[in-house]
């Protein structure tokens, strides 16, 4: 942007005339919020996002590191503490509980949205724990 200004204002001036604006119009638009913000306005009219909304990535590391850590306390406990016979249930009702923990936690420490990221971590792993048990139960059918 810093390099071909006017040709940045011409991109941005023409992806408002496709959102149907008069290329007056338009380029009012453009000039204005370019005057304001232009990263901001390209940003968001380019590539639908709005920079003050990110996360930061930092934070969202930490927040998954310190949760993930917390968050394996339960699935060991789960595996030492009960009787071998409720042993496999227990710990896989343990796991997907404590997939709930570093979701919430990194997305509330991180700023994003709760739901996606508990959602992502519950259903990934779950599929994950379902393959590896599946794996584990054939090759130990296989002996």
């Amino acid at each position: 942007m810093a390099a071909t200004p006017e040709a940045e204002l011409e991109e941005l001036t023409g992806l408002y005339v496709a959102k149907r604006l008069t290329g007056e119009l338009a380029r009012a638009v453009a000039v204005q919020l370019t005057k304001h913000d232009a990263l901001a306005a390209h940003a968001e009219t380019v590539l639908g996002i709005d920079p003050e909304e990110l996360t930061d990535p930092w934070h969202a590391a930490g927040a998954s590191f310190l949760a993930f850590t917390v968050g394996a306390l339960l699935p060991l406990l789960a595996i030492v503490l009960p009787p071998s016979s409720v042993r496999v249930q227990v710990t896989m009702a343990a796991v997907i509980a404590a997939l709930v923990l570093p979701g919430w936690l990194s997305a509330r420490l991180g700023g994003a949205k709760v739901g996606p990221a508990v959602g992502r971590n519950v259903l990934g792993e779950a599929i994950a724990m379902g393959i590896t048990y599946a794996g584990g139960a054939l090759l130990h059918a296989a002996r």
